[in-house]
């Protein structure tokens, strides 16, 4: 049996699930193990709420092509998302998951569904909440002089997330860059590569030459965080 395998990252969920690149390389590893072999792996740095992943779409055209199953470490690596997993589904290409291979089409439409609205259900709570807090005349946010000190302490603890988000970021997306390398590629046609294939900078912006190198480079976070 072959395998195309598609591997997810993105710096807010990796630091809440602690399943990186390599983890899901174990766990999909030994799912392939005496059932077939990896014929490509494509990896996206992505925010799960979005559903315009180019690499996912690259994954799915080669499995097609070579007549493979799509396989992912985790359900999450997908999106809960009722109709973005249905228009996967009815690509043509055969889904699975190595922390459940028993997923059929049925039960991915059924987490995705309970996922969504655990999702829904979350937000309409957060803003009822809030809304009941201002009608009795709770003050929210940092508008009240004496929580001063307590801003400027969020400020730093800010910051200190920042910055290791910007790390967490670098890890996630240095192998990228070295897979891209391996194939002989400038600094600028690695920038031009993560720029074709969706994936953003710490900051969320385009990749040039001299932040590709202050990846490859770095040795310390200030370096990264300026990426």
């Amino acid at each position: 049996m072959k395998f195309v395998t598609y591997l997810r990252v993105s710096t807010e969920r990796q630091g809440q699930s602690g399943l990186g690149l390599e983890a899901q390389r174990a766990a999909v590893a030994a799912h392939v193990l005496g059932r077939g072999e990896v014929v490509a792996e494509f990896v996206e740095v992505e925010s799960g709420k979005r559903s315009d992943r180019p690499e996912l779409a690259r994954a799915l055209a080669e499995a097609k092509r070579a007549g493979a199953v799509l396989l992912i470490a985790k359900l999450d690596r997908l999106a809960r998302n009722v109709a973005f997993i249905a228009n996967l589904l009815e690509s043509g290409v055969e889904v699975t998951a190595a922390d459940m291979p028993e997923a059929n089409r049925f039960v991915l439409h059924i987490m995705a569904a309970v996922a969504e609205q655990e999702g829904r259900a979350i937000s309409e709570r957060t803003k009822a909440a809030l809304a009941a807090a201002k009608a009795r005349g709770v003050k929210l946010g940092w508008s009240i002089p004496s929580r001063a000190s307590e801003q400027r302490q969020a400020a730093r603890k800010g910051a200190a997330v920042n910055r290791a988000r910007a790390l967490s970021h670098a890890e996630n997306v240095l192998p990228v860059i070295e897979q891209i390398r391996a194939g002989g590629a400038s600094l600028r046609q690695i920038a031009a590569e993560l720029n074709a294939r969706g994936i953003k900078t710490a900051r969320g912006g385009k990749w040039h030459a001299t932040t590709v190198r202050n990846i490859l480079t770095a040795e310390n976070g200030a370096e990264v965080c300026a990426a």
